[in-house]
């Protein structure tokens, strides 16, 4: 029978776990272990610290921003920029009808479709009509009418970007543009302004067909203003 030998007391071997703590590997994965820890740890204060820095920013400045965010034109629809420059009043301030009709080449432009129709809220046409105006504040000129549905209208030249394919048509030698407002001649018709009761005529093509579109205009009914006011946030249809 084999004799034991215990380990003598001063021995590295007489511990419990210093063969493991004597290798080198079992120290590297322990230092590697709270090297990470230290640094998720670092991660998340200094997360912390500037989320908390932005919010304070933003919560201090809050007023500042917010005017600067409404006041970014980059934000505004065209109608936006169009009440801005301007100066429309505000919706429903005043109220007024007008007759139109825009004659191209001897044809008359149809605004019934729904392509034209309550295209902005301060001018606008509605209820299929082809030709009757509804203005619903003060200092809304044609141009706004025009632009809603993309119409342009200038001294020389009526676009039609509203088309697949833009159409351009401008006065020649043997058309002639003519703007003519209850009978009388106006120049710049798209910064012209609206008022009850008016007719008002845009012809580019043989002047000698003014006369004719002039009896068309005349004959086309007004409907008086309603008793009742719009209110904003409402419906604009009357």
């Amino acid at each position: 029978m084999t004799e034991k030998v215990l380990p003598k007391e001063n021995s590295d071997f007489s511990l419990p776990g210093r063969i493991d703590e004597s290798n080198s590997v079992y120290f590297e994965s322990e230092i590697e272990s709270k090297s990470k820890s230290r640094a998720l740890i670092m991660f998340g204060i200094t997360f912390t610290l500037v989320a908390a820095g932005i919010f304070s920013y933003y919560f201090l400045n809050q007023n500042e921003i917010d005017i600067q965010i409404l006041e970014n034109t980059a934000f505004k629809t065209l109608e936006e920029k169009m009440v801005d420059y301007y100066g429309v009043g505000q919706f429903g301030s005043e109220h007024a009808h007008a007759a139109l009709a825009v004659f191209v080449s001897g044809d008359k432009i149809d605004f019934s479709h729904p392509q034209f129709q309550i295209q902005s809220k301060y001018i606008h046409f509605e209820n299929d009509n082809p030709y009757l105006i509804h203005k619903h504040a003060t200092n809304v000129p044609l141009d706004m009418l025009f632009a809603s549905f993309g119409m342009e209208i200038t001294s020389e030249c009526i676009v039609l970007r509203y088309e697949k394919d833009a159409e351009k048509y401008c006065s020649d030698s043997e058309n002639h543009m003519t703007f003519l407002v209850n009978g009388k001649s106006s120049s710049k018709i798209n910064l012209y302004e609206i008022r009850h009761n008016d007719r008002i005529l845009i012809s580019l093509g043989n002047p000698e067909s003014v006369s004719k579109q002039m009896q068309y205009l005349e004959g086309l009914e007004i409907h008086d203003i309603p008793n009742s006011k719009l209110v904003p946030g409402k419906d604009i249809s009357v």
